[in-house]
Order: C-alpha cells, then structure tokens, then sequence
C-alpha cells in the first residue's frame, strides 16, 4: 500500500513539475499571448480526444494566469479558439 502511494505522489509531482516547466516555456516565448497558447493547445487536445493532454494544457493555462502579471485572458478569444480548433479536427 505504502509503494502505491509513494509511486502516486511522484507521478503527481511530475506532472506538476511538466506544468509548471510548460508553462514557463510559454510565457518565455509570449508572455502576453501565453494563456492563448495554452488554450489552444488544450482545445486542440480536446479535438482531437487526448483528454490527458486537454488537461494538462488546461493546468498550463490556470499556472499562466497564475503566475503572470501581463498574459491576456480575454474569455471571448478563448471561446473562439475552442471554435477554431473543433473547426479544424472536423
């Protein structure tokens, strides 16, 4: 019981630390256009039914608005690239 647990904790710590290194690496390229990126990437991994992945880029986008100051997070662009992005699989 113990080993399943601890392999959950560090399973959960990696994905944490891919979060919190994807998001970085977003707001280095945009910093102002980084919760967009997020977002579409998210949206495009809906799409396509990669749910882990929706979910990953999901978190990337809540640790961009977390973490920056100046990253745009305009909910009618986020709509429209959900749109977009459906669009695009179809």
């Amino acid at each position: 019981m113990l080993d399943r647990f601890s392999r959950w904790i560090e399973k959960r710590r990696a994905s944490r630390q891919r979060m919190q290194t994807d998001a970085r690496i977003l707001i280095q390229e945009d910093e102002r256009e980084a919760y967009y990126a997020a977002q579409r990437l998210a949206a495009r991994s809906r799409a396509e039914g990669n749910l882990a992945e929706f979910w990953h880029w999901a978190r990337v986008a809540s640790e961009v608005a977390r973490v920056s100051p100046v990253s745009e997070m305009n909910l009618e662009i986020v709509k429209a690239i959900a749109d977009e992005e459906q669009n695009r699989v179809r």
